[in-house]
């Protein structure tokens, strides 16, 4: 077993309380089928977009996904960490519906943000289902969702050391 662990970029939320984040940001979109936001972080952050509906249930846009959680100190067999938060509906005029949020590793990189050889999204594994199924009013920090964790996979025969210090990018997908 190898002794790797991930650290996270530190800022501070606006009511004082620390945030951990990295700096890219996607660009999320919402069909009248459902709620996509695609966005890059491994803890508080968020991310804007917009969609289109159709005549008969108007335009919507995409809410953002925040994720209040904070992961530290992964390391191969270290166990499960939470993944949690709440959204920003503030570009609707009333609540938007969201079943669940989804979550892949679309990125791991170095301090930089530059992208690890040696070390990759499959070192990692999210699971969960991530229920939400209730409006979303609007407002900023307003309903929750969780029921998702992150992990670092201990693979004893590989080594691992590659992922030392690694920045997960987290996709989440609101649906």
């Amino acid at each position: 077993m190898n002794s790797s662990s991930s650290e996270i970029e530190t800022d501070t939320h606006h009511d004082g309380a620390p945030k951990r984040f990295t700096r890219k940001k996607k660009v999320a979109a919402m069909t009248a089928a459902g709620l996509t936001v695609a966005a890059a972080a491994f803890a508080y952050w968020t991310t804007t977009g917009s969609g289109e509906g159709d005549a008969d249930t108007g335009t919507t846009s995409a809410v953002e996904i925040n994720q209040t959680s904070t992961v530290t100190d992964l390391a191969p067999g270290s166990g499960t960490q939470a993944l949690s938060g709440d959204f920003t509906n503030t570009t609707n005029d009333g609540p938007v519906y969201i079943s669940a949020v989804s979550a892949t590793i679309s990125e791991v990189n170095d301090g930089s943000g530059a992208t690890l050889v040696g070390c990759d999204a499959g070192d990692y594994t999210i699971a969960g289902t991530g229920a939400v199924d209730s409006q979303i009013p609007v407002g900023t920090g307003v309903g929750s969702w969780g029921n998702l964790t992150i992990e670092f996979d201990n693979d004893p025969a590989t080594n691992q050391d590659a992922c030392k210090n690694a920045q997960l990018v987290i996709a989440y997908t609101a649906t």
